[in-house]
């Protein structure tokens, strides 16, 4: 709901201050004192496009606000989106600088223009002069005859099945764009996996070459070690081995005097057992020793094959047997994905199959709702003062044969007043004042459809009297107890078929124009009434045919 309109600055108005109420509010007032000055406030609250020649006189900016009832789900989605304050009022601000610059505000919060007006298209419809109508908006009418039709249910399944082809489609898409690559990747790491193999590293292989290259390098030098140390320790005697054996022998026999010798006569004995030992462990080691030139050879080769390969793979030579692992699982992912791609080709052609079946169906359920729908707003056309009035539903085939997620149909409204006329699109009709109507025979036919919460009429009553005066009259009274309308109208019949009824004039004040917005009720209400019908001259006859139409 729009519960006020605020304007600082902007034509003539220097401030005015417009509270509004839920139902049918009517604007009227004199030709030429600013009816329209209130919608085109609230046209530029919502994003319509600024001039620097809206900014009063002497001011250095213009300012209008709109502030709403923020009850609609779709709204507040909207402004949590956009990470925008939740309050108990959604308040559109927009100021016109001297200048020409404007900027504006949701909530006090600075946003781009073109988010205004997507919040705008969540609030207000207003038809007439301006642009700010949902119903010029194809997607907006396709909407509308699902909804008219009751295929909403259907038009969310269609959506769904094209978000699966979607998605499956995507994929595929970017598997293949770089199926090449994946080729070339894929024969590459045969060629890497293929040398590896052959080198065959085990991974332990490189500490057993190291100590076996080092062996053999060196063998001389241990062989002859190994002598040297045989020779002192064993060989003659004088050697160490025999001195200590010698010593051993002599503290068995010194024991035998004193016990508290025993223990290290036991050491003793201990070590002509382990010298033993040493020197059988040091024969077997000098007998294993080989002076073998050839295996150094092949060992020294080996060792280079792995130094190798490791600098092709730029890791240590120790590293390579994890390489071997990880190319080998890259390869196989590698394959996954060509397994991936004929997996995808075959969602694809199942949800391709699914959404054309349901896209058929919905295509199906549209043309009869849109041959309900042509019929049931021609009628109101016709009852708002177009005797030839027609209105279609076009429904062609999407130029795309690809999917789309609203159907393979595209709508057009499409209307004409004359019988020997064919039906133009709706967003090409040139007279305010017959869109308008027409906008309202449409908003009256759907009026339990979901929509904008404010709807707007500008003109809706231009070139009419009489009965048709009175039928849009009660059409507007009837569609305001589903939304809030707000009519600006020269027609007494419409003005008296509002809830809240609103005039708008001017006054001069000190050689400065200003304009005034004030709320009529009881008396001066039937006397703005009599205005309509009768001009300036107020008659009592005019005076008891306005209470009369008030009453009624």
């Amino acid at each position: 709901m729009l519960k006020a309109i605020t304007i600082q600055d902007l034509a003539v108005v220097r401030q005015l201050d417009v509270e509004l109420e839920r139902g049918l509010t009517v604007i009227t007032g004199e030709t030429g004192a600013g009816k329209s000055i209130l919608i085109e406030a609230l046209a530029l609250a919502l994003g319509d496009k600024a001039d620097a020649a809206m900014v009063r006189a002497g001011a250095e900016r213009a300012t209008v606000s709109a502030t709403f009832d923020p009850d609609a789900p779709a709204l507040r989605a909207l402004l949590e989106e956009h990470g925008l304050p939740l309050e108990d009022e959604c308040i559109l601000r927009r100021t016109i600088a001297a200048d020409g610059r404007s900027r504006a505000f949701c909530n006090g919060t600075p946003v781009p223009l073109a988010l205004l007006k997507e919040i705008g298209d969540q609030l207000v419809d207003i038809h007439g002069q301006h642009a700010h109508q949902s119903l010029l908006r194809r997607a907006v009418q396709r909407t509308l005859l699902d909804e008219y039709g009751k295929l909403g249910g259907l038009a969310a399944r269609v959506r769904a099945a094209w978000q699966t082809w979607q998605d499956a489609h995507r994929e595929r898409a970017e598997l293949l764009a770089g199926i090449g690559d994946i080729a070339n990747r894929a024969d590459f790491l045969r060629f890497q996996l293929d040398e590896l193999e052959t080198l065959g590293i085990a991974r332990d292989e490189l500490a057993e070459l190291d100590q076996e290259h080092r062996r053999l390098a060196h063998a001389s030098r241990l062989l002859g070690g190994c002598t040297e140390i045989a020779e002192r320790i064993f060989d003659g005697e004088r050697s160490l081995f025999r001195q200590i054996a010698n010593a051993r022998t002599r503290l068995r026999e010194l024991a035998a005097l004193d016990a508290a010798l025993n223990p290290l006569g036991e050491l003793f004995e201990q070590a002509v057992i382990n010298l033993e030992e040493a020197e059988r462990e040091l024969d077997h080691y000098r007998d294993g020793l080989e002076l073998d030139p050839m295996r150094l050879e092949k060992v020294e080769a080996r060792l280079q094959a792995l130094h190798d390969a490791a600098r092709k793979h730029h890791c240590g030579p120790e590293a390579l047997p994890e390489v071997f692992e990880r190319l080998d699982a890259e390869l196989a992912a590698l394959g996954s994905r060509e397994a991936r791609v004929l997996e995808l080709e075959a969602a694809l052609a199942e949800a391709d199959a699914e959404y054309r079946r349901l896209a058929t169906e919905l295509s199906a359920g549209r043309a009869t709702s849109a041959q309900a729908m042509g019929k049931a707003i021609s009628r109101r056309m016709r009852e708002l003062g177009m005797p030839h009035g027609r209105f279609e539903v076009g429904l062609s085939a999407a130029v795309d044969e690809l999917p789309t997620p609203h159907g393979r149909d595209e709508v057009d409204f499409l209307v004409t007043a004359n019988p020997d006329q064919p039906a133009r699109p709706l967003r090409k009709v040139a007279s305010g004042g017959e869109l308008s109507r027409i906008s309202l025979a449409i908003q009256v036919e759907t009026a339990g459809i979901s929509g904008v919460p404010v709807l707007v009429y500008d003109e809706v009553d231009s070139g009419i009297g009489g009965r048709t005066a009175d039928v849009v009259g009660s059409h507007l009274r009837a569609l305001a107890t589903q939304r809030q309308v707000l009519c600006i109208t020269h027609l007494a019949q419409v003005a008296a078929a509002g809830h809240q009824h609103l005039t708008v004039g001017k006054f001069v004040t000190k050689g400065v124009t200003g304009a005034i917005v004030r709320r009529v009720e009881a008396e001066d209400r039937v006397e703005e009434i009599a205005r309509m019908l009768g001009g300036e001259r107020m008659t009592e006859r005019a005076l008891a045919h306005a209470r009369e139409m008030l009453s009624g």
